[in-house]
């Protein structure tokens, strides 16, 4: 079969969470397994790991995991009884502290009361209730209510527009990342940012030791995205906080955007959130979402991601094999790959870029199917994913972190191979991979490298071969 581009992230859960559940997840297309650290224990989240690292054994393919910190939780404060029952267009006080009198919104951050201005909107329980700012003097606020409806103790508050003068590490997301990190996670996903300088903060904690997803899911963020993609190793598209800071309507040509933007760095990028949300309950896809996921697909998203679908659904295996089928289908339609190379020969190209956009032409031209880039850390794998060739791509790496990392890049399946130290070892052993994952003789494949052999960051090598009959 077709080896599939894009990669499936799947959410870890109560419905997934046992070894032999992970195991089928992984052989039925499971690339990325992520470990949601708004629940669960440490010591529950260790055995996940450990049972992740059992499958990727037992069925012999890197598989990376995404630990993904809760960040701030802005939340409302407790009411006496059900909570406060707004009405549209009346107006309601605020105040700053845990509980309130009747008839007031207590709002426990004192710092997120301070930003707030008149005309600010407020989204509360996941964008369900509304409110506007309408007036603020010194510690006393009133808000109208935009949308009726009953707001209840402790739910969820969204701020649209507003940058808020808060870390995107709490003390808890601190102590989370210490336990991913000595658990060896290979990827960290980052909520909450807002600006470069939140991933900055994180990026000197990590140190190297797991790649940096940041979360795209403020309206500052976006605005500040390609300062964020500066510092990040990829992207997510967090479209359900997304779908409440922002329009509806706005979101998926900023999905489109964010897409386009980690594409032309090189850097992954995961669609997330509501993919085939109807599979938590139902055994089959909406049409909607169907197109939603090959929508992802035609846009060049290296990875899309099921939440509660596997996190809690009742059919996990049947959500993550049907949007295998979906990919699949997509990408076997003639036009799938029809969206634009990020570079171009107009370029300023460096060595390495010249190189990779060769071989997505190269590969156009011969009908190649395999190419085979030697990477150290994942920069040459990393590159020629960017563009998109029309060929599987192998990426040979003496590091397992390095190939575990690599799991979540668009068309990439990582090797753990040995080091090459010469021409006629770099031929063979990418005749013998080839091989290993179905090349067949006579088989065109094109092999990438840097000469001299193992120094980082030289990719300054293409070679086009037949399988077992050497040089063309």
């Amino acid at each position: 079969m077709r080896k599939r581009y894009c990669k499936i992230v799947a959410t870890v859960g109560p419905a997934s969470a046992s070894p032999s559940m992970l195991r089928m997840l992984n052989e039925t297309g499971v690339d990325v397994f992520r470990l949601n650290y708004s629940h669960g224990e440490h010591d529950a989240l260790t055995r996940t790991v450990e049972a992740i690292r059992a499958a990727e054994r037992a069925n012999g393919a890197a598989i990376a995991i995404l630990a993904d910190l809760q960040g701030p939780k802005i939340r409302v404060g407790a009411f006496d009884g059900d909570g406060l029952k707004l009405k549209y267009g009346e107006t309601y006080p605020v105040a700053v502290g845990e509980t309130a009198p009747n008839g007031v919104i207590p709002l426990p951050h004192a710092e997120i009361f301070a930003a707030l201005e008149p005309g600010d909107v407020m989204k509360f329980d996941d964008g369900k209730i509304q409110m506007t700012v309408v007036e603020k003097s010194g510690d006393r606020m009133t808000a109208r209510a935009d949308t009726p409806g009953l707001l209840k103790s402790r739910k969820g508050l969204n701020l649209p527009g507003r940058a808020l003068p808060i870390s995107a590490l709490t003390d808890k997301d601190r102590r989370d990342l210490d336990h991913a990190l000595s658990c060896g996670v290979d990827l960290i996903a980052l909520s909450f940012v807002q600006r470069a300088a939140d991933v900055a903060e994180a990026t000197a904690i990590i140190d190297g030791r797991a790649d940096i997803i940041a979360k795209i899911e403020k309206p500052s963020a976006v605005e500040d995205l390609a300062a964020i993609l500066e510092l990040a190793d990829g992207l997510m598209v967090a479209r359900g906080d997304l779908g409440v800071e922002l329009p509806p309507e706005q979101v998926p040509g900023i999905q489109r955007r964010i897409v386009r933007a980690a594409r032309a760095a090189g850097k992954p990028v995961i669609v997330a959130t509501h993919m085939l949300e109807s599979m938590v309950e139902a055994s089959a896809p909406t049409r909607a979402e169907a197109s939603d996921v090959s929508t992802a697909v035609y846009q060049g998203a290296d990875a899309v991601m099921l939440s509660a679908e596997t996190a809690v659904g009742r059919h996990p295996a049947t959500a993550v094999a049907i949007m295998d089928r979906i990919i699949r289908a997509t990408e076997a339609e003639p036009d799938s790959m029809a969206f634009a190379p990020s570079l171009s020969a107009d370029d300023d190209l460096a060595t390495a870029d010249a190189i990779t956009l060769s071989a997505r032409r190269i590969a156009e031209v011969l009908e190649i199917r395999f190419a085979v880039a030697y990477t150290k850390t994942g920069s040459t794998a990393r590159r020629l994913c960017r563009d998109r060739p029309r060929c599987a791509i192998l990426a040979a790496t003496p590091d397992e972190t390095v190939a575990r990392r690599l799991a979540l890049c668009w068309g990439v399946t990582p090797v753990v191979t040995e080091d090459i130290s010469h021409f006629h070892e770099m031929t063979t052993n990418a005749d013998a991979i080839a091989r290993a994952h179905g090349a067949a003789d006579g088989e065109r494949i094109i092999t990438l490298a840097g000469y001299p052999f193992g120094r980082p960051g030289k990719t300054n090598t293409l070679k086009i071969s037949r399988i077992g009959a050497g040089q063309d």
